[in-house]
């Protein structure tokens, strides 16, 4: 399926794409984490019929029904197409200063740059988009994107040597 990404500054960035019985869907991921989800009109393109607004937590559990683990797989293709990106799945260890902890208390975006873009859960699945309030347990994978200096960092505040 080809999806047209569209950079929409100050808000996110909006996805399209048509499905194979030819619907035209639109999703506008929002730097806040909610989600729109569009579905246009047929008989024309730049017309929505409706539009479902999904909160951050909405959007993560959505994703998750819809196969949220497939995210891993698509970040590793990723870093192969876009220079000086990488993705790496990173530990939470029973030794971590962050286990039991929110992720928000990492403020590994804030102090790196690199992004936690899903957490793999030792018992739960995939959890995609996670807030700064999800907790961090013990066996958590945390799939970083970002430089590999950045990834690293978070690597390193995540074991408690940063």
């Amino acid at each position: 399926m080809d999806v047209e990404r569209t950079e929409l500054p100050g808000i996110g960035v909006r996805f399209e794409f048509e499905t194979k019985r030819h619907v035209r869907l639109g999703i506008v991921a929002h730097r806040e984490g909610r989600r729109d989800f569009i579905i246009y009109d047929p008989d024309d393109p730049d017309s929505m019929l409706d539009c479902i607004v999904f909160s951050a937590d909405e959007s993560a559990a959505i994703g998750e029904l819809l196969g949220g683990a497939r995210i891993v797989e698509k970040l590793n293709r990723l870093h192969h197409e876009i220079d000086n990106l990488v993705s790496r799945q990173l530990k939470i260890d029973a030794t971590s200063p962050y286990a039991e902890r929110p992720l928000g208390d990492t403020r590994a975006r804030t102090r790196t740059g690199a992004s936690i873009v899903a957490i793999v859960r030792a018992t739960d699945g995939v959890e995609t988009g996670p807030p700064p309030s999800a907790l961090l347990h013990v066996g958590d994978r945390l799939v970083t994107i970002g430089t590999q200096e950045a990834v690293d960092a978070v690597d390193r505040i995540l074991r408690g040597i940063d």
